[in-house]
């Protein structure tokens, strides 16, 4: 992706079902949870570099002796950072104890970190500063062990300020306005509950307060308390969460917007924000790792119970397809199909663009993750040229000359690295004027093999503000002096905010949005946008689930090319000297790439919750209003 965009972040938990004696004998070591621990958030650092935290929780300790660790990092390589943290304190503790080494039981009773139950998070900031306290896990602490709390969650919720307030209404003094310490405190306050009501039975049953501490482990009702937690819950999530006594649970949203895999053997319990990072670090085969169902709860109790329960009535199933365009790794085999597919069902849009002239056509990509659909439009390019040759040799193939055959044979699709990316540039000149010089820098380019009557094709997977598009790819690839330009970007155009984690909360910074601006301007229909404010504003406290999505008609006036030979004409400075023309996929085809990730609300307007509608309408006022504010 061209334009730097953050997005929702990453989880694993990993239950150990065995005692840890077994992974020593098997595994060579007591230290198996945490090496796996490393590697599935590793393989997620691609979900999130601005902080990664960790927390692990030891079984059947006795009081005075810890069993819940926890670390977190808001450095520059935070996975790494807190990895050593953690090996640093063991190999102090071991060094100073060398007759330990293969001591099990003295590991797990000294040594951090260690233990049975782990709980990881990777991090991208999509609101608020990126201090350490809004890394995860957070931890909810109490002296009695049930009700210490561990949570960590890919999620965002749109409606904070209605969840804050129950908080209030039940009594409670919520130290901020942040959906985590939220929703952490939700669940807080129902398990407090249920410890409670659990410990009341056992009192009356003539059990001591201590011998009712086992009771109560065992008869916690996990589905319950996410059941009471989660009832008024408006977003999208991914909610892990561990308890001191060794439970443990996943929550997924009811619409399935934001991913949870799992796999379970006899060994452990594992769930992750992606399917291959499980088939990578336990080398499981891809069918034997599960989706997560939506609004259902993957729940492991301390006694190593399995179960998947229900808790809140599932949706219209609207998982995230930015997941499958850009976000989740190329690894995964269905996720790699369908990039693949994006790219093959755009060409038709592609050759019509350079008038069917492959010969004079260089194709290309953006680099990294557009890679895998610019295979896809290449391979489907090739079997056009195949196609045209075939009909060419059928139809002279009475005349054909062997030298002609082969001339045919040889032309092939032209493909280039044309833009390699300088990872190690930063804009660090904060004048506009050099600031844009350098940004323009970010790519270079591959001389010499673009010939002046050339077509240059390069595909993107998507465009969310056309800022890098404009300030650097364009004007590099113009240096190459190729005819046309043709910047094809594998995703629809991106109209409407997302609420759900994805980095992308302002109108105004959408350049699809911009050129439907534009073009309300140049056709004298602009008293449009007073007309849609003045909508938003009417429904401004009407309940969210009686709320229309009004900036759809920012755009109904205009089709789809109209907008997109805009944004061609916004990107496109005046010093370019190539004609520059810019493509979208169209919704309908990347619901053919994609069927199982049918959320599309940023191309469409078609929020999967009713919080989505409202917070579009408060982002288009606050655009209108001129407030640089979150619209949720």
């Amino acid at each position: 992706m061209s334009d730097n965009l953050k997005h929702e972040c990453g989880i694993a938990l990993l239950r150990l079902k065995k005692p840890l004696s077994f992974y020593k004998e098997k595994y060579g070591s007591a230290f198996y949870g945490i090496q796996k621990m490393y590697l599935l958030m590793e393989k997620q650092h691609n979900r999130g570099q601005d902080g990664a935290g960790f927390a692990s929780i030891k079984f059947d300790m006795e009081p005075g002796e810890r069993y819940i660790s926890r670390v977190r990092s808001n450095q520059a390589q935070p996975i790494q950072d807190i990895f050593a943290q953690i090996n640093g304190r063991i190999n102090e503790e071991l060094v100073a104890n060398p007759e330990f080494q293969d001591d099990v039981n003295w590991q797990k009773e000294h040594l951090p970190y260690i233990g049975e139950l782990f709980l990881g998070h990777v991090r991208y900031g999509t609101f608020g500063k990126n201090s350490i306290e809004s890394v995860h896990p957070f931890l909810r602490q109490n002296n009695w062990m049930h009700r210490n709390l561990i949570v960590a969650g890919n999620f965002n919720m749109t409606n904070v300020k209605e969840l804050f307030q129950s908080l209030v209404e039940l009594g409670q003094h919520p130290k901020e306005l942040a959906d985590t310490v939220t929703v952490m405190e939700k669940i807080g306050h129902f398990l407090d509950d249920e410890v409670i009501d659990l410990y009341h039975e056992c009192k009356v049953s003539g059990l001591s307060k201590r011998e009712s501490s086992s009771v109560i482990a065992e008869k916690l009702d996990i589905g319950k308390i996410l059941s009471r937690a989660s009832k008024n819950w408006d977003g999208g999530f991914a909610m892990a969460g561990l308890l001191g006594h060794g439970d443990a649970f996943v929550l997924r949203d009811p619409a399935g917007i934001r991913p949870a895999y799992f796999y379970e053997d006899d060994e452990i319990v594992v769930v992750a924000s992606e399917r291959p990072v499980i088939q990578t670090v336990f080398n499981v085969p891809f069918e034997k790792v599960q989706e997560l169902d939506p609004g259902k709860a993957l729940i492991v109790k301390k006694n190593g119970q399995f179960s998947l329960e229900q808790i809140i009535e599932p949706l219209e199933k609207k998982a995230c397809s930015f997941e499958r365009i850009y976000f989740s790794r190329g690894s995964d085999a269905e996720i790699y199909q369908e990039r693949k597919k994006l790219g093959k069902l755009i060409l038709p849009a592609v050759l019509e663009t350079i008038d069917n002239d492959t010969d004079n056509t260089v194709f290309s990509y953006i680099p990294n993750t557009a890679e895998t659909s610019f295979y896809g439009l290449v391979e489907e390019a090739q079997d056009f040229l195949n196609q045209r040759k075939n009909k060419y040799i059928l139809e002279n193939r009475k005349t054909l000359t062997k030298e002609k055959l082969e001339e045919i044979l040889s032309v092939k699709i032209r493909t280039e690295k044309v833009a390699i990316k300088d990872a190690k540039l930063r804009t660090f000149i904060t004048e506009d004027s050099s600031r844009d010089d350098l940004v323009a820098h970010v790519y270079d380019v591959t001389y010499g093999v673009i010939k002046p009557n050339d077509n240059l094709v390069i595909i993107d997977d998507s465009i969310v503000r056309g800022t890098t598009l404009k300030k650097s790819i364009i004007r590099m690839m113009d240096r190459l002096n190729p005819k046309k330009i043709v910047v094809v970007s594998s995703a629809p155009q991106i109209r409407y905010p997302d609420c759900y984690g994805i980095d992308m909360a302002k109108l105004e910074g959408l350049v699809a949005f911009q050129a439907a601006m534009e073009l309300l301007k140049d056709t004298n229909r602009y008293s449009i946008v007073d007309e849609v404010y003045q909508k938003c504003k009417t429904q401004e406290n009407y309940n969210d689930d009686k709320v229309i999505n009004y900036v759809k008609e920012i755009y109904e006036p205009f089709t789809d090319q109209q907008i997109s030979d805009k944004i061609s004409a916004m990107l496109c400075s005046s010093e370019i000297k190539a004609e520059v023309k810019i493509i979208f996929q169209t919704v309908e085809n990347l619901h053919i790439a994609c069927p199982k990730n049918l959320g599309d609300w940023y191309f469409t307007g078609d929020y999967p919750t009713p919080g989505g509608n409202r917070v579009v309408n408060r982002a288009f006022m606050n655009f209108y209003e001129g407030k640089d504010a979150r619209a949720y």
